[in-house]
């Protein structure tokens, strides 16, 4: 097992760059090293927290009182046109090398921060993609039981942002395999250029923030026949953009603190102004009850929000 350190601070290894710092940390570079920081952690009645690419993720001010397993594993292979990746793999890396080989498909995901691991945790998805079309099995290590198995289609249950390891933490996901198609690399280049250039555009990319805070809400018919009109797009699953809602009731570019609602992208709370994560959470309520008085909608956060531990 790598060295357990002390008093890391957690901040640095977020997109948000906001949190205090671990208690206790340490690196996991294989499969073996998680294993044995858990162990670890349980023999010692220490509680533990997993952190990979550092995205959708908002660490308290006062840090975590708990052993923070920070996975950084970056093994992967590409065996015609499948991919086979360790969970800290970079996404927006992995796509690059896939480019490279003449494979890709899921270009659209190009410049979504994190890890490989993360994004099929949260089944990461953006316009119109999602990683759930590509992954074909994830080898994942039980906390409890310290089994290892391998899960297929469909039994890791992918719904918008949401997948059986959402709802089976006990489950970490180790490495995943996907299937890619053939793409010369001149198009999938010019396609990632293309999504990162959108992104760019949108002020999503390289912004301290979590990626989009709340997730797109089921709708009633009233409200997506209306966003329908507005917007002259087909609504998904009866789904309405959050940032569409919070810019309806005038919560684009409100400000707590350091954090506000971007104005060229309201579903980003950003880090303008050394935000610390009770500016984050109060904006964060702001904006959810401006959109429940409005229109009855409850938004759902898509951010992990740690607890803080400090008990």
């Amino acid at each position: 097992m790598q060295e357990i350190k002390e008093n890391i601070p957690l901040a640095p290894l977020t997109t948000f760059q906001i949190g205090g710092a671990a208690k206790y940390f340490v690196e996991a570079r294989t499969n073996e090293d998680i294993q044995e920081a858990v162990e670890y952690a349980q023999k010692r009645d220490i509680r533990f927290v997993i952190l990979s690419g550092g995205s959708n993720v908002l660490i308290p001010d006062e840090g975590l009182n708990a052993l923070v397993i920070h996975i950084v594993s970056d093994a992967h292979a590409f065996s015609d046109n499948v991919l086979h990746a360790e969970a800290g793999c970079n996404l927006l890396e992995l796509i690059k090398e896939a480019s490279e080989k003449d494979l890709g498909g899921w270009e659209k995901l190009a410049g979504i921060p994190g890890s490989i691991g993360g994004a099929v945790r949260g089944n990461a998805g953006a316009f119109g993609s999602e990683i759930k079309d590509f992954v074909t099995s994830v080898q994942a290590f039980n906390v409890d039981t310290k089994q290892s198995r391998g899960f297929v289609q469909p039994y890791m249950n992918f719904a918008y942002r949401d997948s059986f390891f959402k709802h089976h933490p006990e489950w970490v996901i180790t490495s995943v395999t996907l299937e890619l198609q053939q793409s010369p690399y001149e198009k999938s280049a010019a396609l990632i250029a293309e999504t990162i250039a959108e992104r760019e555009k949108r002020h999503l990319q390289n912004v301290r923030a979590a990626g989009s805070f709340f997730m797109n809400p089921v709708a009633s018919a009233e409200i997506v026949a209306l966003f329908e009109r507005e917007k002259n797009v087909q609504s998904r699953e009866s789904r309405v953009p959050a940032g569409w809602l919070i810019e309806k009731v005038g919560m684009k570019g409100a400000c707590v603190g350091g954090a506000c609602a971007s104005e060229q992208h309201p579903n980003y709370l950003v880090n303008v102004n050394s935000a610390t994560a009770t500016d984050v959470l109060a904006l964060a309520a702001n904006i959810k009850k401006a959109v429940s008085d409005a229109y009855g909608i409850r938004l759902q956060e898509e951010a992990a929000l740690f607890p803080s531990l400090t008990e």
